[in-house]
């Protein structure tokens, strides 16, 4: 029999799942969502679970159940830490695992997140990204003084990134990862001599001016950290309709996306791969993942009615911008191997409940893909582009 290919894994974390009223069921541990032996556990158990990343959620502004402003609920987790440095201070305790923290590209400098990417790179000995999120709300603006967005309609859903206040970030998304990218490639790659004997640490003629000009950023470059291991660290988006889909496959090396049936899958697989040859990345490898948040349990009732008893205690019926699944591993491994024939590389799984959702991801999803040959018996590669089989870029400035 031929061999199928295998799926790429990752998880999403965020606080002790994405359920509001997850940090009040019994095995959660909120007293904990502040420590870094908290997120160090999570992503050990992923990295137990041999998965390629996980993306560490993070934000401008406090979690709300508005969609721009505060609310008054007390009853939800409410704060985060850094992503970036979150990921940083876990990356000396794992050894395989990918570490995308969630960098927030709006209001914020791409300098300084392109050193930040790139030190995170070198702690985790070539195992760092990025997920890069634009933050709409008025209120995270307010925050900085900086800009006044335009006027967003929370209402139009269905047309929210043809909102030209919505374009505008997302066409700043596009330049903010091309500067980064450029500051990452700003040393070549033997840039450094480190020749006591003779005095020179670094070639200067291999530091370089990116000097790049747009619309919203000036950045003369180069950078003040070495090219990272990688090269270029990963670069994942989020993408649920046409325009993200063109950023992402512009500018990043996985596409996250949010079909809900399997009729849906192959549409945005083509929408993305059309996009991607527009720009001029035909020849390159883009993964395009799907995300699903999960309840597992022995039986599908069982997944059922446990999140129906977290909307009780929350007050209200929990619904996501991607699809929600309640059953089986069995049931998610048939779900995510039939949207696999459509064109999919991998699926983001975000856990509904923590530690739950993802001990079933970690110890009961992925033992039945690999009895279905549909996932790895151990890691196959020591940097996180190698294990999503992309190649480590050659520099763009190098002659």
């Amino acid at each position: 029999m031929p061999s199928v290919p295998k799926l790429h894994l990752a998880v999403a974390l965020d606080a002790a799942g994405w359920h509001p009223a997850a940090w009040r069921e019994p095995d959660a541990r909120p007293a904990e969502l502040f420590t870094a032996r908290y997120w160090a556990d999570l992503v050990g158990e992923a990295e137990r679970g041999l998965l390629d990343f996980v993306t560490i959620e993070d934000s401008l502004g406090v979690q709300s159940s508005l969609p721009d402003g505060f609310d008054d609920r007390a009853d939800q987790v409410r704060g985060r830490l850094d992503a970036v440095l979150v990921a940083s201070r876990i990356a000396p305790l794992t050894q395989h695992i990918g570490l995308v923290p969630t960098a927030i590209v709006t209001h914020t400098e791409p300098f300084h997140l392109s050193k930040a990417i790139a030190t995170l790179d070198y702690v985790s000995n070539g195992r760092g990204g990025l997920r890069a999120q634009v933050a709409p709300r008025h209120v995270d603006a307010a925050h900085f003084g900086r800009r006044e967005l335009g006027e967003i309609s929370w209402d139009d859903v269905a047309h929210f990134d043809q909102q030209s206040a919505i374009a505008d970030l997302l066409a700043e998304t596009e330049d903010y990862v091309e500067v980064v990218r450029r500051l990452w490639d700003s040393w070549e790659d033997d840039a450094e001599i480190r020749d006591v004997a003779t005095g020179r640490f670094v070639d200067r003629e291999k530091l370089h001016y990116i000097d790049f000009a747009g619309r919203w950023f000036s950045v003369r470059g180069p950078s003040i950290t070495p090219r990272p291991p990688q090269g270029q660290p990963l670069v994942v988006t989020l993408a649920h309709s046409g325009l993200p889909y063109r950023v992402g496959a512009r500018a990043a090396d996985v596409v996250v996306v949010t079909p809900r049936e399997r009729d849906e899958v192959r549409p945005i697989v083509d929408r993305v791969r059309a996009e991607q040859e527009k720009a001029g990345r035909a020849g390159e490898r883009v993964h395009v993942f799907a995300d699903l948040l999960v309840f597992l349990d022995e039986t599908e009732s069982a997944a059922a009615e446990r999140k129906a008893r977290l909307d009780a205690v929350d007050g209200t019926e929990y619904t996501s911008d991607t699809l929600i699944f309640t059953g089986t591993a069995a049931g998610l491994a048939d779900r995510l191997l039939a949207w696999r024939d459509e064109g999919l590389s991998g699926f983001r799984l975000r856990p509904g409940a923590i530690p739950h959702d993802l001990e079933a991801i970690t110890r009961a999803l992925v033992p039945e893909l690999r009895a279905r040959g549909a996932f790895r018996d151990e890691y196959e590669a020591t940097t996180l582009r190698g294990l999503l089989g992309l190649p480590r870029p050659a520099n763009r400035y190098a002659a």
